[in-house]
């Protein structure tokens, strides 16, 4: 979806001015990809007010940070990994989050259904079957098992 902001408008002149920029300066940008800007069907370059915005970052990037054009592109290029991840990120954390939540109502469905199958807890030292002690220390553990 196209916001209001990425509709081509200007013609190069225009938004050259609004750029602070040369308009020969404007072609030089969209052979290196720097710009793409729309065009017209009788092929004129139309500029959105994003791609002044844009023109704008490669004017401080290149003039207030001294940066040369591969310089800029690398920016940009990081710019967009950086968006991609943050992407990505979030819909990991979306995905866990909801793993999260079936973990959590598989245990709550386990608890139930296993609450009449627990054993109750016994402290240390205390035996669960009663155990027969013999002379020496040992203990023997009556064992019942059906026939067959």
């Amino acid at each position: 979806m196209t916001g209001e902001g990425d509709r081509g408008v200007y013609m190069i002149s225009v938004a050259a001015q609004l750029a602070g920029m040369h308009p020969q300066t404007l072609r030089i940008y969209e052979a290196r990809g720097l710009i793409a800007p729309q065009r017209s069907p009788k092929n004129t370059r139309l500029y959105s007010a994003a791609d002044v915005e844009r023109l704008r970052r490669i004017q401080e990037l290149t003039s207030e940070m001294g940066m040369n054009l591969a310089g800029v592109e690398r920016v940009f290029e990081l710019e967009r990994e950086l968006t991609r991840m943050r992407r990505r990120m979030l819909n990991l954390e979306r995905h866990a989050e909801r793993v999260r939540e079936e973990l959590q109502e598989e245990l709550e469905r386990v608890r139930r259904a296993s609450k009449a199958e627990m054993v109750r807890y016994q402290p240390p030292g205390q035996a669960l079957v009663p155990r027969a002690r013999r002379p020496d220390g040992a203990v023997r553990v009556r064992i019942t098992r059906p026939p067959g």
